[in-house]
């Protein structure tokens, strides 16, 4: 039954995605808000909502490394895989505010995260611990953003897709298109996620292993799917706008939540993807300069992916 609900789910993750960004896109279009805007709130909301499921299930049910493992193996794939996929389909340009205001906003987060997780180095305690403190810290920094991306939006005059690239739907099929579109994701995406855990179990490895892997690009899949088509009908500001909400949203809100929900130990082993974590959200900002400015090509594209498969190889040989 999960191999089927396995293959579902990709089907409803895939639909959902169209859907979304029709909907997302069409609504953007037409109400005068910028696709970014759009695609840092409404998509990366949409995207996210398997990372958090599964983070809330993880600390209600104690399974802290899965719960960490998971956000930070999301972030790196993200812009990895993501986005390495997504440049590959179509070089991204990118918008001078996104290279200036949200990036940093992100490697904000990481940096922000990465200094909480340093008890043992800042602090010598005997283990680093994520408390609900600092939980609420994080969920503050994401009430900031959100300030931030409504107070740019009403400035924002920005529409750059072309209405003849957009097809418009109503606003009523827009905003069901949507709601649709989240469900599917959602739904999708946890199907894929346990039938991929399922197997995985069986295996017999550890669940840092699964949460940076498995759980992590499972949960990561309705953001591939989404910055895929975005790409794929050359949508550059949903593709790249997407993946940069989603990371920011995965820090200050999925691990802020979960921390105030349990406080939520990090193992040692958690400290190298910590540091590829922040390096990955340097090196999207940093590549933006290489060649055509605010532009990630093809070439790096596939850089970004062969770094990915680099990266998980080590993860299993570490196992």
């Amino acid at each position: 039954m999960s191999i089927v609900l396995f293959f579902v789910g990709f089907f409803l993750l895939i639909k959902g995605a169209d859907w979304l960004v029709s909907g997302s896109s069409s609504l953007a279009s037409k109400i005068g808000v910028s696709a970014l805007i759009i695609g840092l709130t409404v998509v990366a909301f949409g995207t996210s909502a398997p990372e958090l499921t599964v983070n809330l299930l993880a600390s209600f049910n104690g399974n802290t490394d899965l719960a960490i493992a998971n956000v930070v193996g999301s972030n790196i794939a993200n812009i990895l895989l993501i986005l390495g996929i997504s440049a590959t389909i179509f070089p991204l340009a990118v918008q001078k505010g996104t290279v200036w205001r949200e990036i940093p906003f992100a490697i904000l987060a990481v940096i922000v995260v990465s200094v909480m997780a340093s008890d043992v180095i800042i602090d010598n305690a005997s283990t680093s611990v994520l408390s609900r403190t600092e939980g609420i810290v994080l969920m503050s920094f994401f009430a900031i953003f959100l300030y931030y991306i409504f107070s740019i939006s009403k400035k924002s005059s920005d529409t750059s897709e072309s209405k003849n690239e957009t097809h418009q739907y109503s606003n009523t099929q827009s905003s069901l298109m949507i709601l649709a579109g989240m469900g599917g994701l959602v739904l999708g995406g946890k199907w894929i996620v346990d039938g991929a855990v399922s197997f995985a179990t069986q295996l017999g490895v550890s669940e840092a292993l699964i949460g940076l892997t498995i759980v992590a690009v499972g949960t990561s899949l309705p953001e591939l799917a989404t910055s895929a088509v975005a790409a794929y009908r050359k949508n550059a500001d949903i593709a790249i706008g997407n993946v940069v909400g989603s990371n920011i949203f995965n820090i200050f809100w999925i691990l802020g939540v979960s921390a105030t929900v349990a406080p939520l130990p990090f193992s040692e082993q958690l400290g190298f993807d910590l540091i590829v974590m922040i390096s990955v959200t340097l090196l999207l900002f940093f590549a933006l300069f290489v060649g055509k400015k605010h532009k990630l090509k093809r070439w790096q594209g596939v850089m970004f992916v062969c770094l990915y498969i680099l990266y998980t190889i080590i993860l299993i040989t570490r196992g």
